[in-house]
């Protein structure tokens, strides 16, 4: 049976309850020990979490522009690269590299000949499995695959309640455990918001914990700080030590900003570099907003997008031929009243597809979209400007579309109403994908012989066979009739998705984890964190 919005119960995954706690253990990497016996245990008692697989469109990409305007943006951006270059910021074994491969590097300037970025971006594989430690939750990221992750970064939280605040780690936590049992996200994502009650330096193991533990869909790895990438990889090691590690597969996708224009910083890309030589898969995105880190025009945004991203991507594939990653996009509008961000605009969306053509000429996955607005509330501007976004990252050919779900004001806040707001609409970006079923059931043709002239269709055979999964349906919008709304109190969206949040993190049950594995990231955190003092800067 389904539910009404076109996936049925046969698409529900099995999630295993929680693990019994352990107790701490000396610190090391070792392998984790047996606990296989308890973990199938949970999983034949645990709760069913409906997941839905990766959307796969079957319907076309939208084309903003012609085989011409392609040819200049591509050539504009190699001019770019071969005459004004970009810049490797306190970087010396970045710099060796690009004049090893044959750059013109003058200082921290780096000139890259007509051509140079291009080819060796060709080493970059157009897709590749991201695994998580439930094999059932790997997801695929290339090709007509559309990967969906929350918010991203926030620094503040917002929830009907306790209004805006600054977020903690319990925020953190209770975000995961939303994704977990999200239908419609396939992934984890990252800071889903920042816990400023956790030491700077120490944070990331907490948040990378949480996402290992909490659930067992795929996560990104930490970037502030190159050992703290390296922290990312040697927990990885430790979540796939039943599996054997990680062996060169990619467990992580992490997200590379670019200092635009032109600036590749010297923290971004030492966190790159730990990835890359670990084969795991970096988003290399220019953070842009346009007027102000780029030029007003679509046209020359989608210049020194392109330049930006073929370089990191092709300095990455310097530090190891092969690696996988991911052509980034995040563009922005600037008001010109007053400097502030805009989002969902028109100009937005012609830069997501642009850039979608772009990077599928590279050759890569591309990475835009989400559930932007500027709004402070998630009200109707918030509403509106989520969904111009959510359908330009569908008709663009987004394949990872990291904030779908929570973002708010700009990306300051991770708002609780918004994220079930937003991932209840990730829904139709699932029903829409599907295109037209043009099956000899779909078309109907007996329903119209039975009914006739006149009829009615509610009765009929076909009706009878379908209706429940015919149409899309709001788990979080209301329906009802005025007068049965109006006596249960007339709540309004974010009323009703306070208490569909709320519902889903007291439905929450942690998914089984190998208590030898538990034990060894739990002994690695506490040794990194007892490692050195507390930094709040």
């Amino acid at each position: 049976m389904a539910d009404g919005d076109g996936f049925s119960h046969s698409d529900q995954t099995q999630i295993p309850a929680a693990a019994p706690a352990s107790g701490e253990a000396p610190a090391g990497r070792r392998r984790a020990r047996g606990g296989g016996g308890a973990a199938r245990r949970a999983e034949r008692t645990a709760r069913v979490v409906e997941a839905a697989p990766a959307i796969t469109r079957r319907i076309p990409n939208f084309e903003v522009l012609d085989e011409e305007a392609l040819a200049i943006i591509e050539t504009n951006a190699e001019t770019v690269l071969q005459e004004t270059g970009v810049a490797f910021m306190d970087n010396p074994v970045a710099l060796a590299r690009w004049k090893e491969a044959g750059a013109d590097v003058q200082g921290d300037r780096v000139r890259i000949p007509r051509g140079l970025a291009r080819s060796l971006c060709a080493t970059a594989p157009a897709s590749f499995t991201q695994i998580a430690r439930n094999p059932e939750r790997s997801v695929k990221i290339g090709g007509k695959d559309l990967v969906l992750a929350p918010v991203y970064g926030p620094p503040f939280v917002r929830d009907n309640e306790g209004g805006r605040r600054y977020a903690t780690i319990a925020d953190f936590r209770n975000f995961v455990k939303l994704g977990h049992m999200s239908r419609w996200l396939q992934h984890s994502g990252g800071t889903v918001c920042e816990p400023t009650d956790v030491a700077v330096n120490k944070r990331h193991l907490d948040m990378l914990h949480a996402h290992m533990t909490l659930t067992d869909k795929p996560f990104m790895g930490s970037v502030t700080e190159p050992s703290r990438a390296r922290d990312s990889v040697a927990m990885c090691e430790l979540l796939f030590a039943d599996q054997g590690g990680l062996a060169d597969r990619t467990a992580m996708t992490s997200l590379i900003n670019i200092n635009s224009p032109l600036n590749f910083d010297a923290t971004m890309m030492g966190a790159l570099e730990v990835y890359a030589a670990a084969n795991q898969a970096c988003i290399v995105s220019p953070f842009i907003v346009g007027g102000a880190m780029a030029p007003v025009s679509v046209a020359g945004t989608l210049t020194q997008v392109l330049a930006e991203a073929m370089t990191g991507i092709a300095y990455a594939q310097l530090v190891r031929p092969g690696s996988p990653q991911i052509f980034g996009a995040f563009v922005t509008s600037i008001d010109m009243n007053s400097g502030a961000p805009t989002f969902g605009t028109p100009e937005a969306s012609m830069i997501l597809w642009g850039a979608g053509q772009l990077a599928r000429r590279l050759g890569v996955p591309f990475r835009s979209g989400g559930g932007l607005c500027g709004s402070k509330l998630p009200d109707a501007q918030a509403g509106y400007e989520t969904a111009n976004t959510l359908n330009a990252a569908l008709t663009g050919g987004v394949n990872f579309m990291l904030h779908a779900a929570g973002w708010l004001e700009g990306g300051l806040v991770s708002s609780y109403e918004k994220w079930v707001m937003d991932e209840d609409q990730l829904g139709v970006l699932h029903s829409m994908a599907r295109g037209v079923d043009v099956s000899e059931e779909a078309q109907a043709m007996d329903a119209i012989r039975e009914v006739g002239p006149g009829g009615h269709y509610l009765g009929c055979q076909h009706t009878q066979r379908n209706f429940k999964d015919a149409f899309w349906r709001s788990r979080t919008l209301d329906y009802r009739p005025f007068e049965t709304w109006s006596e249960a109190g007339a709540p309004d969206t974010a009323r009703l998705a306070e208490a569909r949040w709320k519902k889903m993190l007291g439905d929450y049950e942690a998914p089984a984890l190998d208590p030898g594995v538990a034990e060894s990231l739990e002994s690695f955190v506490a040794a990194r964190k007892a490692a050195e003092p507390d930094s709040f800067t």
